[in-house]
């Protein structure tokens, strides 16, 4: 340990500088944010009271630079502030710890009076910081980035002497002036470390507190000159984007990667692979760049799952990730013991609230089932049975709401009113409340005083927004018939596909809400039934 403490202390130089000298080094170049650092996420009222604590001489922390003349591959620019290239022998400064500081320093101090980004102003009479435009203008209102610049802070001076409380705002704009260039940052700045001794550093500071996603610390601890997990998470996100599903977060890559690699996404597993080789991590990204792909596609081919938003689960991408690791396609029967899982989980709410570590025990759970039938079907759930479905409300936030429209959708359905076929693509791309239909419509019923199972899953049915629209509050007792009667033949494959009763059974002209309600929780129990038992319709 002793020669450890050496090692860095030798290395290690303190000093405090003056806003204005690091302003110049960053307009330089010479002050750099690493890749592996995450961007700047700080609140303007957080970058206000920083500000603040500046100007009242409060310490704000010190800065860690790591001085070296290695080049890395990737870095940030600081905030929204592109910095300048420098030649290769002249020593980079990359910021270890105090980035969202720094950045609201520049941003408040440093950068162009027209440019973007945090821009603060201080009002000199009621003495307070706020968030100002390019476009604030009132003469007692100053811009903090007119402090270093000579000229146009002359400008200002001039200006207030119009005004009819010119002393005392001059003496305030003097005291904050004299605050703020006078103030000294501490900085640590360690030399000539490599890669290698530096992520280590970096990670410590960073695991304690709530700085850093799991995601950020190991892409830090993972990091390297020729491998950044940023970039990979980036890369995989753009490849599945064009098929629907931007939405994925990096969190949800980092536990496919850590599901392929270690068969578990607890926490404390994942932590754990900073220790492991990193050339195993890169073959497990490799990996699921390749396994995540076959996921979505299927996703997208049996269940016609077009957005991250429809898929119930994120377990369930985590899941399939871990099988298309080890499987280009699927033979019949593990195809159709996939389908059996996937409907019986969604519409079970298996995975509701759970744990990280009952999805890794899952994960286990359904590759035996999925590869070798090793275990009973029955341990993913029970399949809602006709008074469940009856009594459960259509939320779109729920997994099973977003199981029961690509259930729907499954049917190719067509309008209720005019037959046509709905646009699926536009149904399952992005959510849209108008796309879901009261059957009995919501006004309708209230105006009969009906307060229960409104929202009933028995209640709802796709319908195009412009039908849904044009519908609104019509009572059911006369537009069904009258659908009915203007489609013919058709009427009962039409109410097939939207698992209505067909036309011969009920009397759509006199049918109460409760026996409808009856009627299709029982239609709808059977299809789920189906699905979850993968038999044909």
């Amino acid at each position: 340990m002793s020669e450890l403490v050496e090692h860095i202390r030798g290395r290690l130089n303190t000093d405090a500088l003056e806003i204005k000298d690091i302003i110049t080094d960053i307009d330089r170049g010479e002050i750099k944010v690493p890749k592996f650092q995450r961007p700047f996420v700080w609140q303007p009222q957080q970058a206000l009271e920083l500000i603040d604590s500046i100007a009242r001489g409060y310490p704000v922390g010190s800065l860690l630079l790591w001085r070296t003349s290695e080049k890395l591959k990737a870095e940030r620019n600081i905030g929204q502030f592109k910095l300048p290239e420098t030649d290769e022998m002249t020593p980079t400064k990359y910021v270890l710890d105090g980035q969202q500081r720094l950045t609201v320093m520049y941003a408040s101090l440093g950068a162009a009076l027209n440019g973007s980004g945090f821009n603060p102003f201080y009002d000199l009479r009621r003495q307070t910081f706020l968030v100002g435009t390019t476009k604030t203008s009132a003469k007692h209102l100053f811009p903090l980035r007119l402090t270093y610049k000579t000229t146009e802070l002359l400008n200002f001076r001039t200006e207030i002497q119009s005004e009819s409380d010119k002393e005392p705002l001059q003496a305030r704009l003097d005291a904050l002036i004299s605050a703020l260039t006078g103030y000294r940052v501490p900085v640590v700045e360690l030399r000539d470390l490599t890669v290698e001794e530096v992520c280590p550093i970096f990670e410590r500071i960073n695991s304690s507190g709530t700085k850093l996603s799991t995601f950020d610390l190991i892409a830090a601890a993972t990091w390297t000159t020729e491998f950044d997990l940023a970039d990979q998470a980036e890369e995989i996100s753009e490849a599945i984007a064009p098929k629907g599903f931007s939405g994925i977060t990096n969190e949800t890559i980092l536990k496919c990667i850590a599901a392929t690699l270690l068969g578990s996404i607890k926490k404390d597993d994942i932590l754990g692979m900073r220790k492991i080789e990193k050339s195993r991590i890169e073959e497990a990204t490799e990996s699921v760049k390749v396994a995540l792909r076959r996921a979505v596609d299927y996703l997208s081919r049996e269940f016609g799952i077009q957005a991250m938003a429809f898929l119930p689960y994120e377990a369930h991408l985590i899941c399939l990730t871990s099988l298309f690791k080890d499987r280009e396609a699927l033979s019949s029967d593990e195809n159709r013991r996939v389908r059996q899982w996937f409907w019986r989980t969604s519409f079970a709410q298996y995975f509701r609230g759970a744990s990280e570590t009952f999805v890794s025990n899952e994960i286990r759970e359904f590759r035996a089932w999925a590869l070798d039938g090793e275990i009973l079907i029955e341990r993913f759930g029970v399949i809602p049975n006709a008074p469940v479905i009856k009594a459960t409300d259509f939320h779109f936030r729920a997994a099973i709401s977003k199981a029961y429209v690509i259930a729907l959708a499954k049917l190719n359905p067509r309008n209720i009113t005019n037959g046509q076929h709905i646009d699926l693509s536009a149904a399952l791309s992005s959510y849209n409340n108008k796309q879901f239909h009261h059957i009995f419509p919501q006004a309708h019923l209230k105006r009969l005083e009906y307060r229960d199972k409104i929202n009933s899953f028995a209640n709802i049915c796709m319908l195009a927004a412009g039908e849904n629209n044009a519908l609104s509050d019509e009572d059911p007792n006369s537009y069904l018939p009258r659908s009915i009667r203007r489609h013919g033949d058709s009427a009962d494959a039409i109410l097939a596909c939207n698992m209505m009763p067909p036309s011969d059974s009920v009397d759509y002209s006199s049918m109460e809400y409760a026996d409808f309600l009856d009627v299709r929780s029982r239609i709808l129990a059977e299809y789920f039934a189906r699905l979850c038992v993968d038999k044909p319709s």
